[in-house]
């Protein structure tokens, strides 16, 4: 007679745990500049946080293993002169991260094997296009060497890093402080949350906006925006009442949301973290101590509640781990980085199961970290979708390349428009001059980096001698 009155879901149970002291990371200041991004980034290797720092901005790097106190003269990346606003990990290379600043520059940097042991201030190439603070940073999810950082000057540009250059610049759609900006499954949109109360879903190399809905929440607090993998857009907001809601919308039709939901009358801004693999969004409030987390279904009300996790220390930010960094023997499906006010502290998002076996309705294959095109493919208008890998037997990492970057010179194009239009006799000597002295300056810039590391590690061997002197005393 009666139909069943609860949903039926492998995520019902769904708990958090938070882990034992000795595995949390301690005695980390964490930046307290006033901006809305998660602060943390995460992959299987190490943890990236951005910290306080005096005379400019800068971010701890550790890895996944160096648990317990860190001490305060631990190595940092401190190449910014303003406060670090946003940082990324590279999908394709997980010791390559992006980091957006205040002092207007984006940099990427390419972190050691085994962690840092000076402190980095060196980046591979420094992106200058944006003329106020850079506080979006996004990789492309398919394309190797494919950024996207968005600025409070309201422009969103796609950078090409291995060559240092930036490719699109998309000036005029936003009016007003983009608050967020992501790319869908196989990086051919982008969507935008903006000051305006707009969300739009733009193709950025068409440079044109495929959907727009104005006032998609009327409050006047941030928004976010983020990509389903089936193509449907998942917003956070607030109401004109200052409710905190969440709401679906497809893209093709943006008139009306599919589902909205009322949350609660809190004033944090409310992260949307997204598993494409299990269809579940965990929602992270800054200044609360709770995670949410939904299950993104077809039938309605297409949003449907799991739980909540909540602690009595309230975060100030969150990384959020790929599934290729998870325990798939303890049917681990998320885990967050949460930072407090000293101390990052890692959450485990588990699914109770007795069996010890692998669970591969919990671990469909995921998206690996071989990119399916290159850059110039990618710009040339190919799309391709994430090349998966399974995680049956644990994800065993690949050897991670160095990232070059080619500089494009302008003298080398000038070198050869003069060779078209002069007489060759005349122009090969020039060409050929310009093309030895290039080579050599780049040569003398590399013998002065190696230089440098080589006094570096002479200053450390010494410290690590004047400490050892001190320990046989």
């Amino acid at each position: 007679m009666f139909r069943r009155v609860v949903r039926q879901s492998k995520f019902r149970h769904v708990f958090g745990q938070p882990v034992k002291n000795d595995q949390c990371y301690d005695d980390i200041r964490v930046s307290r500049v006033t901006w809305d991004s998660a602060f943390c980034a995460v992959n299987p290797k190490f943890v990236a946080i951005i910290i306080e720092a005096s005379g400019g901005g800068a971010f701890l790097v550790l890895p996944l293993s160096k648990t317990g106190r860190i001490d305060k003269s631990y190595p940092t990346v401190c190449g910014h002169t303003g406060p670090v606003l946003d940082i990324d990990w590279c999908p394709h290379n997980d010791q390559v991260i992006a980091s957006g600043s205040e002092d207007c520059n984006i940099m990427v940097w390419q972190i050691p094997e085994n962690g840092l042991i000076t402190a980095l201030e060196e980046p591979v190439v420094v992106l200058k296009g944006h003329s106020k603070r850079v506080g979006i940073i996004s990789w492309h999810p398919t394309a190797r060497n494919v950024l996207l950082s968005a600025g409070c000057d309201n422009q969103v540009i796609v950078w090409d890093v291995s060559t240092g250059e930036a490719m699109i610049t998309l000036e005029d759609m936003h009016p007003d402080v983009i608050f967020s900006a992501c790319w869908n499954r196989n990086g051919s949109l982008i969507c935008t949350a903006c000051k305006d109360k707009t969300i739009r879903v733009i193709d950025p190399r068409k440079e044109t906006i495929v959907a727009e809905k104005e006032k998609a929440h009327e409050g006047a607090r941030p928004m976010r925006a983020i990509f389903l993998s089936d193509g449907n857009v998942f917003t956070t907001g607030f109401s004109r009442m200052s409710e905190r809601q969440l709401a679906l919308w497809n893209p093709e039709s943006m008139d009306e949301p599919i589902s909205v939901h009322e949350m609660d009358t809190s004033n944090g801004v409310l992260l949307p973290f997204y598993d494409p693999d299990t269809n579940v969004v965990y929602l992270c409030g800054k200044g609360d101590s709770s995670i949410r987390y939904f299950e993104i279904t077809d039938e309605a009300p297409f949003v449907h509640y799991l739980s909540t996790y909540t602690t009595k220390e309230p975060q100030r930010g969150m990384g959020y781990m790929s599934k290729r960094g998870l325990d798939v023997n303890k049917c681990e499906i998320a885990r967050f980085y949460k930072l407090q006010e000293r101390k990052c502290e890692p959450i485990i998002m588990t699914v109770p199961r007795k069996s010890d076996l692998f669970q591969d309705d919990l671990y469909p294959d995921t998206a690996g970290p071989d990119p399916a095109l290159e850059a110039e493919d990618w710009f040339e208008g190919k799309n391709g979708d994430p090349i998966l890998v399974s995680l049956k037997n644990g994800y065993v990492p690949g050897k991670n390349r160095d990232l070059k970057v080619v500089k494009k010179n302008i003298l080398d194009n000038k070198a050869k428009n003069t060779e078209k239009t002069g007489p060759a006799t005349k122009t090969a000597s020039p060409t050929a001059s310009i093309k030895g002295d290039v080579k050599l300056d780049e040569i003398l810039n590399e013998i002065k980096s190696l230089k440098e590391l080589v006094s570096s590690q002479e200053k450390r061997i010494i410290q690590l001698e004047e400490q050892m002197s001190k320990i046989a005393i």
